[in-house]
């Protein structure tokens, strides 16, 4: 499936004109694992053996510089790498002292709630604010560019999980992104974008030539990436939604599921690209630790026409309908996750999946109109 070989930011900082950004400064670098170049070299290995560059601070996000932290844990800071999820998410006037650029490279998911953008958008505040430039290093959205989907984030809900008004999926790169938080978030970031070569709006990452690389220990490939955006709602209820397993988010579960009528209901829908198998599965962590959930496994079968919130929404309502006094909500969480009390409430009293995702339509295609100015990529 590979449309051919995508450079990234990483792959391009050394060349010019992009070169001058980073020569003869001190560098600060936010990534993670995932930030490598298209030969799988680390990009702080890359800064810092550029001739004349001091790479003289390391960032880490959510799950830590290394990757390994479980999800919601606090990292602390050492002596190498300051932590953006610990007692601050947000780097501080003192960590921004002796930079004289801030270099932003980490994977990102392409969904509002993933915390990597609100690190992104939390960076450019405080770099505005330190008058010290930034510099995003491009990366592939791994789900596309070309689907926008979702609730935009209702100003009353913004939290980490949702940190500006965007739709669920947005349909941006990190660096697209960044140049729409500076445009309509008024952050006035001296913001430079390093872009990708090669890739194209309707690319997955399976079609960019590069290795997947975990970009948080829940979501260890592809797939679970195409279903992360609807099916994450799911922790804002109290059913499985696989954690624990091998399958987080493709797996919905719970003890007391009559998973093959769920199955069946679902089926029945024929929802675009999506199949759901009857899967029994012991979560090994987190909700329900070592008992027997009944579920469902959700089979992407058309990953162009699927739509993963549709089918979360579905998912929801036919669990309600199965299971009325058996399910419940962790409503704070879910509305949190949505951006939104009002798509719980919809669900809570039975209003259809179809005007619901209707109600999204006036903001997504406003939406697509503000993002415009700021693509890069065909």
């Amino acid at each position: 499936m590979t449309a051919g070989q995508v450079l990234v930011g990483a792959d391009r900082i050394l060349e010019p004109p992009y070169l001058s950004l980073i020569a003869d400064r001190k560098v600060g670098l936010v990534t993670n694992p995932t930030g490598v170049d298209s030969r799988l070299r680390p990009t702080a290995a890359v800064l810092a053996g550029c001739p004349g560059t001091d790479l003289a601070a390391l960032f880490g996000p959510e799950h830590g510089y290394l990757g390994y932290e479980s999800a919601e844990k606090p990292v602390a800071s050492t002596a190498q790498v300051h932590s953006l999820f610990g007692r601050t998410k947000k780097p501080t006037p003192g960590m921004l002292a002796p930079l004289d650029v801030l270099v932003f490279d980490i994977q990102d998911l392409g969904t509002r709630f993933y915390t990597y953008i609100s690190t992104l958008f939390l960076c450019m505040q405080a770099a505005a604010e330190c008058a010290v430039p930034m510099v995003v290093l491009d990366r592939p959205n791994p789900i596309g560019g070309v689907r926008v989907e979702g609730p935009r984030l209702d100003p009353a809900f913004r939290s980490f999980v949702g940190i500006f008004d965007l739709p669920v999926r947005y349909g941006l790169t990190p660096g697209e992104l960044a140049l729409y938080f500076n445009a309509h978030a008024g952050l006035d970031c001296c913001i430079q974008v390093v872009p990708l070569a090669g890739w194209r709006r309707q690319h997955w990452f399976d079609q960019t030539g590069l290795q997947w690389i975990s970009p948080s220990p829940g979501i260890a490939t592809l797939d679970t990436a195409t279903v992360f955006p609807g099916l994450c709602l799911l922790e804002g209820t109290n059913l499985s939604y696989g954690h624990g397993t091998v399958k987080p988010f493709e797996l919905v579960g719970a003890p007391w599921l009559k998973a093959d009528a769920l199955a069946g209901r679902l089926n029945e829908l024929a929802l675009p690209g999506a199949v759901f198998r009857p899967q029994a599965f012991v979560p090994e962590s987190g909700r329900y630790v070592s008992q027997i959930c009944r579920g469902l496994q959700l089979h992407v079968t058309d990953r162009e026409q699927f739509r993963p919130l549709e089918a979360a929404l579905y998912l929801v309502a036919s669990a309600i309908a199965l299971h009325p006094q058996e399910f419940a909500w962790r409503a704070e969480h879910f509305d949190r996750l949505a951006g939104t009390g009002r798509l719980r409430q919809a669900l809570a009293k039975g209003d259809s999946i179809k005007s619901i995702t209707n109600s999204w339509r006036e903001g997504i295609e406003a939406f697509e109109r503000e993002r415009g100015p700021r693509l890069l990529y065909d």
